[in-house]
């Protein structure tokens, strides 16, 4: 399982930073900012390059909070599973941009796309934003966006 991570950013008013993702996995749903592990690299580096990279804002690796971990199962591609590591940070530097990757808007919980976002999230964002920590596993069907099984425990 290629190991990623997944960051969401909140600002002062309780907004959540998301992004549209514009080419590649998952294109055309909003989500989090994030990616696959570059090298050596640690899994808090990561979130800090991919938030830059797709979002134009700087973190700080001391300012992200390790949120959750869960594992993303493709049932008929199995080379798209993945592990992700899941922050969320209240601390960054800079306004965020469009990049190649992303489009950026800020979201009031009530707001989030959901309908517009892998089928799982629905479930387990909340948790994340009530301030729960959960560690699971998604599983979807064949079609790769039909969530077959999930299993969620709080840390």
């Amino acid at each position: 399982m290629k190991p990623t991570t997944l960051c969401f950013p909140v600002d002062p008013a309780g907004r959540l930073l998301l992004g549209c993702k514009k080419r590649g996995f998952g294109a055309g749903k909003w989500n989090g900012f994030g990616g696959k592990l570059e090298g050596k690299e640690t899994f808090r580096a990561c979130a800090v390059r991919e938030v830059r990279e797709e979002a134009g804002i700087r973190i700080n690796t001391d300012d992200l909070d390790l949120i959750g971990f869960l594992d993303f199962h493709f049932s008929k591609k199995p080379k798209d599973d993945h592990i992700t590591y899941i922050y969320m940070t209240e601390t960054w530097q800079g306004e965020p941009v469009e990049s190649e990757e992303m489009k950026p808007a800020f979201f009031l919980p009530e707001e989030i796309p959901y309908d517009h976002m892998w089928q799982g999230d629905r479930i387990w964002l909340p948790r994340l934003l009530q301030g729960e920590k959960v560690k699971g596993q998604v599983i979807f069907d064949d079609d790769g966006e039909t969530v077959k099984h999930m299993e969620l425990f709080n840390l």
